[in-house]
Parts: C-alpha cells; structure tokens; sequence
C-alpha cells in the first residue's frame, strides 16, 4: 500500500478539488456526496432504462460508486456505458501516461494528451458524458494496492488489461473486502470477460407456469425465495437466487464443468481461446507478469504450455490448431474498436445488472472470438464447487423479497 505520509494525488475530472489516497484504515479522506433517492428530473431523463429495470434498481444505479483501473480502449467502453447508465461516481486509476499507441482505438484522449497521465487525460471527456456523475482519477499503480480497506468505499471494482499477477492482487484484495470484481482485458480480435461477485443474489421476474421450488440449480445456483405478485391480470414471479464465484486464481486451474466433463461432443465445442488464455495467464504468473515473446526459444515453450492446458481439460487435440495458437500469439495487446465496444457493452450491462440485483450475471468466464463472432461463457470452479449439489436451507415461500 501506498505511504499515507505521502498520498498520491487524486482529482477529480473537472478539477474542482481532489480526493487524497487512503488512510492507514483504507477509507477515503474525502466522502463522495451521494443523494438517497431518483430525483423527478432524473426518472425524466433515465425514463427508458427506468422502464426496463425498474426505479428501485436505478436508485441502487445512480448511488453507486465504481473503481476502474487501467484505462485503455476496454475502458473507456465501460466508462462511457457505466457513467450514460447514471451511476452515482466512478473513479478512473491509472499510473501510465498516454502515447500514441493509445489514439489508436481509444477515444478519451487526443494527440494533445500524449504524455500526460491517462486518467487524468480521459477524466474532462467521461466527465462530459453525464454532468451528474462525479469523476475522479487516482494517479498511483492500483493494481499494487495490498490493503483490503483501500477498495471498501467503492461497490464495484472493475481491472482491465492487466496481466495475471495484478488482476489476482486486486481480486484477492477485493475478496478480503467483499466488493465484486470484474476483469477484462481485450488481445485483438479476441478478449474475455471475468466477474467474481463472491455471494450475489439477484431476482428473476416472470409469468408464473407452474410452481417454483426452492432448490439448488447448479453447484453455484440456488434459488432461495419465491413472492407471487399481480401486474396487468397476470401472475407474476419473483424468484430470488443466489450464485457463488470463485477468485480468478483458483478458476485459472479449475476443470470445466461437470456436464462438460466426459461429453466428447460438447467437448469439441470449447473454444480454444479458454486454453490459450489459460496458459498465458499461467506463463505470467510464472514471468513475473510478462507475455512470451516472439523469440523461437519462447514460442517453444509457450506451445508446449498451451498443448498441457488443453490436455489439462481433456480437450480433443484437434480443436486446437497452429493456425488458432498462432493468430493468438499476433494479436496479443492489440486493441481494436469493434471488439473493445462489443465487450465493453457486455461488462458494463452485467455490473448494472449486477448492481440493480436484476438478471443473471456472468458465470464467471465470458470468451469472445471476433473472428466467428461467439461469445461462449464457462464456469470455471474448483473442484469441491463441481461435486454434487449440496442441500440449501430455503426461505420460507412467502417471505418478502428485500430489493434494496
């Protein structure tokens, strides 16, 4: 953790004053205001996603506070979708300074913010975006922050493009201080999003079809509560479930789930981006957080790791093909617009659904391949978490559900 002796600066995107790091305690100097309830102007302006997801879920929206850390092209996606939704103040970390490398699919700096720390580069732009989301930017490296208080004032904490050891630092802390964690990171043409929300629970509203039972769905999935409601003549459900995650480090090396497992036809439909993106997340936590490069000595290696990851699976071996490994390696750090937006919009939706406790979140690895555009999720646990279904201890049928 940073010396609270000798704070890095934090301001805010218009530079009206500035937020201090942590304490010793990991709060924050400086509270961020934050109004209880939608205000008549605000249900005018936000009307339409009102009407999706309900007034209640806009206020949980519009008072929350979001960390995103590393502010490059997936980013600044997440940013613009979190601060147009409404939400309540997002802080923008980010200790590199631009370059010209960043103008090429990112759209929160010009040539002109060349040389500048980014996030206070970006910070003026997000700002313009939504005047009723406060912005601030922290300048120190985040992603080596080893104090579990530093990430208690914020709901959501949101890592992009970082290697293995930060993203699992963050995630570690994150788990400590129990605030859900996103990670995102794009490579080209491929990218993959990943949340551990620790315990969430979230409703699912629909018409009822016949009686819902309070049970265990999945390893991970369990529905806990069930309240009958009339709207418009019609029936309504409201089932509360609750769905458990594990830590990045852990699904790193987890199998694949049980109704995989043993299925060579659904076998032969797991992307080959899982292993290749397992194993370079494997050869970052050995590398000190680096990526292979293109020397033949490393591309050795790597290939060999990429072959133990799949066999690690049981994948067939021939899903995973040179011209696949090779087009992973060449794309490796490139940013490209249309797939940064696409995963961009995606992250960004599930941490509003994640937030207005509304819909199932990602459970708990979303790949995207641009090349054949899918976007396969898996759920990826350790080994206790995929062995049979454990007995819940339900909520009575007709308690309440508590939405806020």
């Amino acid at each position: 953790m940073a010396d609270p002796a000798a704070p890095a600066a934090a301001t805010n995107g218009n530079g009206a004053g500035t937020i201090p790091a942590p304490d010793a305690t990991g709060e924050l100097v400086a509270a961020i205001a934050q109004a209880e309830t939608v205000s008549a102007d605000e249900i005018a302006l936000y009307d339409r996603q009102i009407r999706l997801w309900g007034l209640e879920a806009q206020n949980r929206i519009r008072n929350a506070n979001i960390l995103l850390v590393n502010i490059k092209a997936l980013a600044n996606e997440i940013a613009k979708n979190l601060v147009l939704a409404g939400i309540g103040s997002i802080t923008i970390a980010d200790h590199e300074l631009a370059s010209d490398e960043d103008l090429g699919a990112q759209f929160f700096i010009s040539e002109a913010d060349v040389g500048k720390n980014r996030a206070q580069a970006a910070a003026p732009e997000v700002q313009k975006l939504n005047p009723r989301v406060k912005v601030h930017v922290l300048t120190n490296d985040v992603s080596k922050e080893t104090d579990p208080a530093f990430f208690k004032p914020f709901d959501m904490v949101i890592a992009t493009d970082l290697n293995f050891i930060a993203l699992t630092n963050i995630n570690s802390c994150c788990r400590i201080a129990e605030r859900p964690f996103y990670a995102g990171g794009s490579h080209g043409m491929y990218g993959y999003i990943f949340a551990d929300l620790g315990q969430h629970d979230f409703v699912i509203e629909r018409e009822v079809s016949r009686k819902t039972e309070l049970k265990a769905e999945t390893t991970t999935r369990s529905i806990i509560g069930v309240q009958l409601k009339k709207e418009n003549g019609k029936n309504i459900e409201l089932v509360t479930k609750r769905e458990l995650y594990s830590p990045l480090l852990l699904s790193n090396s987890s199998p694949l789930a049980t109704d995989l497992q043993g299925n060579k036809r659904r076998l032969k439909k797991v992307h080959p981006l899982l292993t290749c993106l397992r194993a370079l997340w494997e050869w970052q936590r050995q590398g000190n957080g680096n990526d292979p490069t293109h020397s033949q000595t490393e591309l050795a290696i790597f290939t060999a790791s990429v072959i133990d990851r799949h066999k690690e699976l049981t994948l067939p071996p021939e899903t995973l093909t040179a011209d696949f490994l090779k087009g992973f390696l060449s794309n490796l750090n490139c940013e490209l617009a249309p797939v940064t937006a696409y995963l961009g919009g995606q992250l960004a939706q599930d941490v509003i659904n994640v937030l207005g406790k509304r819909e199932q979140p990602i459970q708990n690895l979303m790949l995207f391949d641009g090349e054949d555009s899918s976007a396969p999720v898996y759920a990826l646990h350790p080994i206790f978490l995929n062995d049979p279904v454990p007995s819940i201890a339900p909520m009575p049928v007709d308690a309440p559900i508590v939405l806020g």
